[in-house]
């Protein structure tokens, strides 16, 4: 299911995976459904990506819009597309992907952190461009940035917390992402689903305070 980008930007909020197992799947998608999340990607340099993405968008039944992180080629977009993410995630922009997005209307949302970085990924066609990891310079960044960038639609990823959620928005970020300061390495050794529901909701919980 392709991401419903006007749905993504009424709770804009991004959840990042990496590293997970088939097991976590299943869990993962009510601890996070639960939580109110409503999107969510699997990183390309998990083992067996595309199975995973595949098994999570069958699993989250349209509760969830599924999409691909750390696609750096071609064959990362392809095998991705093929296994049903409905968007796509870069660390950079890597301009033979975004341009492949862009004629096939996938929602995509290159990395970048320098001004000259998010214009050109914006006119490479990003849905939004993904400054990271924002907490280089934090939210005040993208108080500068807005000022040149007023169009451009910028996400926060790298640091964000449900502390600083609000701070970002405030300096104009229009999305925020996060992964493993929730999806924690041991917490998922030990299937502490729960505790990481519990995370998930008081990032969802500011992300709605912060954008009434």
């Amino acid at each position: 299911m392709m991401m419903d980008v006007d749905r993504f930007r009424r709770l804009p909020l991004l959840g990042i995976l990496r590293g997970i197992a088939a097991a976590d799947v299943q869990p993962l998608v009510e601890a996070v459904v639960e939580a109110g999340l409503e999107a969510i990607e699997i990183t390309m340099n998990t083992a067996g990506a595309p199975s995973l993405i595949r098994s999570m968008v069958s699993e989250a039944d349209g509760r969830l819009m599924v999409g691909a992180g750390t696609v750096l080629s071609i064959a990362d977009l392809d095998a991705a597309l093929e296994a049903g993410a409905g968007f796509i995630v870069m660390p950079t922009l890597v301009a033979e992907v975004a341009e492949r997005c862009r004629a096939a209307h996938v929602p995509v949302f290159p990395g970048a952190l320098t001004p000259q970085e998010i214009l050109g990924a914006s006119r490479a066609g990003a849905t939004m461009v993904k400054v990271f990891p924002a907490s280089c310079f934090g939210p005040a960044y993208f108080r500068e940035i807005k000022g040149p960038f007023g169009g451009i639609e910028l996400l926060a990823c790298g640091g964000v917390s449900a502390d600083n959620l609000a701070a970002y928005f405030a300096s104009g970020a229009s999305a925020a992402a996060f992964g493993g300061s929730v999806f924690r390495t041991e917490w998922l050794a030990e299937r502490r689903y729960r505790r990481i529901s519990e995370e998930v909701r008081k990032l969802v919980r500011a992300c709605r305070a912060a954008r009434p």
